[in-house]
């Protein structure tokens, strides 16, 4: 899904960019220059970037419990 319409930035770009040590918003505008015409996607990149987190920590924990 498209989340920043004005330079053509998908969610899967968005997860693979913070896959890659993306940590911010910031982080994304300087790799997919997400943000930084309008600015109305950086809320949704937000959750993006929070759900990652956390899913991030529950595979950390479900692996140090194997």
């Amino acid at each position: 899904m498209y989340i920043c319409i004005c330079n053509a930035v998908t969610d899967s770009q968005i997860k693979d960019a913070l896959d890659e040590g993306a940590t911010n918003v910031s982080d994304l505008n300087k790799s997919l220059s997400l943000g930084s015409c309008c600015g109305k996607c950086t809320r949704t990149a937000r959750q993006i970037i929070k759900q990652h987190r956390s899913a991030k920590e529950v595979d950390e924990l479900a692996y140090s419990a194997i």
